[in-house]
């Protein structure tokens, strides 16, 4: 049995009952072998046995009390994987699906995206099964008080900065940002996705549909084309995709699809102008489902159905883990597919993955192609030790040069190591190493 294999067996036995986080552990270690075969010193260091190991893990309850007078209880999470090159950084996630499992995997996930962005963060993830949708207002601001009054005493501004995720957004940072400073009595960059006018960055809500837009780019440009033309498929509609959408329109791509986990509605002639308008506030604000997209444009509404039997050239999963199966990017192929970029975490199975790098789509990996959020939340972090801002454009150039970076680092190190054109490999492996070396230089710890 080989060492990766043998490893991969471990991680399943110490973590049974988390098949994300196995998951996302196999589809790293079975990029790592050419590695290790070229630098032993990772086996006899033990940095693989060590970065498949968590350095925290936090569960904790969260006692709220609801509009009713009724107390209520969730769980809250925070793991904090991976320190090596920065402080821990990740996002919160507020979803009924959220267990340990799940914030193990995006934390590990996190720490090679954070390496592939080139600033010194690390990784952790965080959130609870708390849902938002349906709450009010002054109820999610409740449980937001409750969950940091746990939260705060294992963050800081260089220890852990937590940022938004799917059922995180302006509203909930604002509430957690607030109790926050209220305990420590510090205004200081803890939060990421803060307000514009207290600490936030201008381009963050933006960063990760447009940055997932850059990438997508560089990948069309390795092949002379461009996103001008081409039909796309999203399957989503809160903050990633309606600013991709935004930023695929200003570059000449057509968006004809969003859903969420019900369904999809199919917009033959585009998603833009007054749609898009609609559409921006849709989850972001009024936490409301895509269905009410259909019905206000007049629209058919595919019940139980995903995106992904629509024909286009590029598709971009854009909701939540293992979206997209090893059908549906059988039936991307049959369409003419061209190129998948994954804008959520881990939304392809590794079945559909497979099958995309066979047929040698254009294939982006998650920890490369969503990495923009993370990367202008790097940028707010430094915008807020410096008590400075940048602006819009300012902010969104280096979005621009951080993905184009990325996508050459993904490509160089499959080159490099002998699976040129897989780019799943090749961010696994220009991440990795980079963690790697910082802790094999900061000894064993």
């Amino acid at each position: 049995m080989s060492y990766v294999n043998e490893l991969m067996g471990r991680v399943i036995k110490r973590n049974p009952g988390e098949p994300e986080f196995h998951q996302a552990v196999h589809e790293v270690l079975e990029s790592l072998q050419p590695v290790i075969d070229r630098h032993p010193e990772y086996i006899s260091s033990g940095v693989l046995e060590r970065i498949v190991e968590p350095e925290r893990q936090v569960i904790f309850r969260v006692p709220w009390v609801d509009d009713s007078g009724e107390v209520q209880v969730n769980r809250g999470f925070r793991v904090q994987f991976n320190s090596a090159i920065g402080p821990y950084k990740g996002g919160l996630r507020f979803h009924p699906s959220v267990n340990l499992g799940i914030i193990k995997f995006l934390g590990f996930e996190q720490t090679f995206k954070n390496s592939l962005t080139g600033l010194p963060m690390g990784g952790a993830k965080g959130g609870s099964d708390f849902d938002p949708r349906g709450k009010s207002d002054s109820e999610v601001m409740r449980f937001c008080q409750s969950f940091m009054t746990e939260l705060y005493r294992h963050i800081g501004p260089d220890t852990d900065v937590p940022a938004g995720d799917i059922g995180v957004g302006g509203r909930e940072i604002g509430f957690l940002f607030g109790q926050y400073k209220r305990i420590v009595n510090n205004f200081e960059g803890v939060l990421t996705g803060k307000g514009r006018s207290w600490g936030g960055s201008l381009a963050r809500p933006e960063a990760t549909g447009y940055g997932t837009v850059y990438f997508i780019e560089e990948m069309l440009k390795s092949r002379g084309d461009s996103i001008k033309g081409k039909t796309i498929t999203i399957s989503g509609y809160g903050n990633v995709g309606t600013y991709f959408i935004e930023k695929a329109n200003q570059l000449g791509g057509k968006v004809v699809t969003i859903g969420d986990e019900n369904g999809y509605v199919f917009d033959p002639e585009g998603i833009k102008g007054e749609k898009l308008e609609f559409l921006m506030d849709l989850w972001c604000v009024y936490r409301r489902p895509a269905r009410a997209y259909a019905e206000k444009f007049g629209l058919e509404w595919v019940e139980g159905k995903s995106p992904w039997e629509v024909p286009c050239d590029i598709a971009v999963p854009t909701a939540t883990q293992n979206e997209l199966c090893r059908d549906d990017a059988r039936k991307l192929i049959a369409n003419g597919c061209i190129c998948v970029a994954e804008a959520a975490n881990m939304p392809c199975t590794e079945e559909a993955a497979e099958v995309f790098l066979d047929h040698q789509l254009l294939f982006g990996p998650a920890k490369a192609v969503n990495a923009g959020g993370v990367a202008v939340s790097g940028l707010e972090m430094s915008q807020n030790s410096m008590r400075y801002s940048w602006s819009f454009e300012e902010v969104d150039a280096k979005l621009k040069d951080i993905m184009a970076d990325i996508y050459r680092k993904a490509s160089e190190a499959a080159r490099e190591y002998g699976v040129e054109g897989n780019l799943v490999a090749g961010a696994n492996i220009a991440g990795f190493t980079k963690v790697a070396d910082a802790m094999m230089a900061q000894g064993i710890v």
